[in-house]
């Protein structure tokens, strides 16, 4: 028989606390909080990201929101102003120890922010969070600051632009990675990333990741003064991601460019086409205002926060048990 009981009671209290804690620092900041739906009839073509499919029994079908990044990106073109939402989120990626199907999100955008404002607002977030309880663990104060070229070419000599899958793969040989299945060649430096640099980063340190490829970027602003490159941050809390943040891209003719690129990647993948979201291009035409966006993983945030291991720990009904 399944266990039917919850997985992480001793967490829930810390949940709620934090949970409390990031809508006191949104409110302190004048950001809205808003909702936005769950279920929507297009989704995002990231060969990064898979959407869960709903079928309803009369015969209509949507997508469970891998973010809420479209609906909120529309709030912002129809004149709302800095937002916040702490959304449920679905994903079609293994399950594992820092890995759930559905798992908890926090998403802001920020009027007249660039992405390294907006990185200073992420880091001062889990600082301020972490100092919220005396029991939580704390990171140290100083950030460590890189960018992504920086980290392949100081470790393997590999430029990010110039490289093939095939120096990826030999990189990976020689560190003694092992992937099964062929990956292209962001496959590989995605790989790369998080199975053998992002292990080396400090344990109590905030490490903050900057200037991705822009094969990488989705929908971040390319970068003016580096080409090639995107306005894309990720910040990590030892070796596990945190957030994922852009100056956001405002150009509807980029967005058309690389909707058209995914799709090509996603076909060479053999990776599911989602139904593109129009309403989401419709607004992107109609104007996005300049701005800048992070999504945080909640539950990853509390799994250091009170030293839990396993996702498991900070979910009470994990996959399997909900």
């Amino acid at each position: 028989m399944a266990d039917w009981r919850p997985a992480a009671a001793p967490a829930r209290p810390h949940r709620a606390r934090l949970n409390a804690l990031l809508r006191e620092f949104m409110a302190a900041r004048g950001v809205l909080e808003v909702e936005t739906p769950v279920l929507s009839g297009g989704a995002p073509l990231d060969p990064g990201v898979e959407s869960w499919r709903a079928q309803a029994p009369g015969g209509g079908a949507g997508y469970l929101q891998t973010s809420p990044e479209y609906p909120m990106k529309r709030l912002l073109a129809a004149g709302s102003g800095d937002i916040y939402q702490l959304a449920r989120v679905f994903r079609g990626e293994e399950q594992g120890p820092r890995h759930n199907p559905e798992f908890s999100l926090l998403e802001w955008y920020r009027l007249d922010f660039d992405d390294r404002r907006l990185a200073d607002e992420v880091v001062e977030l889990v600082q301020a969070v972490a100092a919220g309880d005396p029991g939580w663990f704390r990171p140290r104060p100083e950030v460590c600051r890189v960018r992504y070229a920086d980290l392949f070419l100081d470790a393997f000599g590999l430029d990010p632009l110039d490289c093939t899958a095939r120096d990826c793969a030999a990189v990976a040989e020689r560190t003694g990675l092992s992937i099964a299945g062929a990956l292209d060649r962001d496959g590989w430096l995605d790989a790369l990333m998080s199975l053998v640099l992002a292990p080396g980063f400090e344990p109590e340190r905030l490490t903050l990741v900057h200037d991705y490829p822009e094969s990488q970027a989705v929908l971040a602003r390319p970068s003016a003064a580096d080409p090639g490159y995107a306005l894309r941050f990720e910040l990590y809390w030892g070796d596990l991601e945190l957030a994922n943040g852009f100056h956001e891209l405002t150009d509807p003719a980029i967005f058309v460019e690389r909707r058209e690129r995914d799709i090509e990647r996603r076909r060479r993948n053999g990776q599911d086409m989602p139904d593109p979201d129009g309403l989401f291009a419709a607004a992107m035409h109609a104007g996005l205002p300049d701005c800048a966006g992070v999504a945080l993983g909640v539950d990853r945030l509390l799994m250091r926060l009170i030293g839990a291991a396993h996702i498991d720990r900070v979910i009470d009904f994990p996959w399997g048990r909900a």
